[in-house]
């Protein structure tokens, strides 16, 4: 009876973010067939992937995952991956699909979006729509108070270091995240944004900042956040397959800029190609050379050398003994051969990470993409496994 009960309540109240949470619970692989959305559309031209004509055993043949030893499709599958693939020299090296997924299905990207959002702000200020970083945010949003944000600047939402009062956590169905996630109103969300602390204080990783720059790119190109990736990201870097990116509601059609760009696992892997080669893509500069140094090393100081424009930094991991180096007290996993030492002094590894451990991987150094997609394993600890691929390969 109380079953029913709650059910009956979750059901009037499915139009409020709170009654949404309850309904589909917490975010999954499946949530771009929850939410209405826009759709993009890939170029006649597409770029494919070639792959090895024999694919090697892969270079880490045995894993020691909760206790047990296997090789490295089971770790997959029983890591709730149900897609990895690594690329090298253009070339895919490795391939793994689970539980019924392939290169043709489209997966939430979560906070992945991020990264793609930041290229578009390079894009849009080397265009000159954006005139400047240092612009204070509210040229663009109007409907800031200018007293209290007109002190924070585009680059303070880029670092993640706005100052801006907001409750990150998805397990708080009455948290401001919950609110941007399973509400049907952004900007509205938007107005009613509080102060914490002064801008270029801390580091504070809030979503709502990538929101942020998501309106700020409409209002400077005048086009819609989806339409303006189709036209400088997904049809230039020639995409295999049309994406779609979920919105608040039907009514009010705000693109959700912090998350929820869905695709396929390769056309994801485009952004990692992208970097790698500094803003080229087949001889044509989509991005300039200095926004793909600049995006991957600005903030990187001032937060503890962990992120930067929204990208994630995976470097300076001592020794690699089994243990988590990079987070104490977290557990992770072993890879076989566990008595070499594990030694990195270099900007080694750079991601788009989502809320469930989806990841775009890359780095310059080995010219190495890795995508994971998948649902959250909290005994993995996926960047130290992509740096050790790294090392290896």
């Amino acid at each position: 009876m109380k079953h029913l009960l709650l059910i009956s309540i979750v059901l009037t109240l499915n139009s409020c973010h709170v009654g949404r949470y309850f309904y589909w619970n917490f975010a999954d692989i499946h949530d771009h067939k929850k939410f209405e959305y826009r759709p993009i559309q890939n170029a006649e031209k597409r770029f494919i992937f070639p792959k090895q004509e024999v694919q090697k055993a892969f270079i880490i043949q045995k894993m020691y995952f909760r206790g047990k030893e296997m090789d490295f499709e089971t770790f997959l599958k029983k890591s709730r991956t149900v897609g990895f693939a690594v690329i090298r020299h253009d070339t895919v090296i490795y391939e793994h699909f689970t539980k019924n997924y392939n290169r043709e299905s489209i997966v939430p990207s979560f906070s992945m979006a991020k990264s793609f959002v930041s290229t578009l702000v390079g894009i849009a200020l080397e265009e000159g729509k954006i005139k400047s970083l240092d612009e204070p945010i509210t040229h663009y949003l109007k409907d800031l108070d200018t007293a209290k944000f007109g002190k924070i600047t585009i680059e303070h939402l880029l670092n993640m270091r706005s100052g801006i009062k907001f409750n990150e956590s998805y397990f708080n169905p009455f948290g401001d995240v919950a609110k941007a996630y399973y509400g049907t109103d952004l900007k509205k969300l938007c107005r009613n944004l509080k102060i914490k602390k002064a801008q270029d204080t801390e580091f504070d990783y809030i979503s709502i900042n990538t929101q942020l720059l998501g309106f700020i790119v409409e209002e400077a190109t005048g086009k819609k956040l989806d339409q303006y990736l189709q036209e400088k990201i997904w049809q230039p870097l020639q995409m295999e397959y049309p994406a779609t990116w979920s919105i608040d509601s039907k009514k009010h059609q705000n693109i959700k800029a912090f998350c929820s760009l869905n695709a396929t696992l390769y056309d994801f892997a485009k952004i990692g190609r992208l970097f790698l080669n500094k803003g080229k893509w087949n001889g044509k500069q989509i991005v300039s050379k200095n926004w793909v140094q600049t995006a991957l090393t600005n903030g990187a100081e001032k937060n503890n050398r962990l992120y930067s424009y929204q990208w994630w930094i995976y470097e300076k991991i001592e020794k690699y003994d089994g243990k988590s180096i990079l987070k104490p007290n977290q557990k992770i996993l072993k890879v076989q051969n566990t008595t070499d030492e594990f030694v990195q002094t270099e900007n080694f590894g750079y991601a788009a990470h989502g809320i469930l451990d989806q990841f775009v991987y890359f780095c310059p150094s080995k010219d190495l993409i890795i995508v994971r997609l998948g649902s959250y394993t909290p005994s993995v600890h996926w960047p130290t496994l992509f740096n050790r691929i790294a090392t290896k390969i």
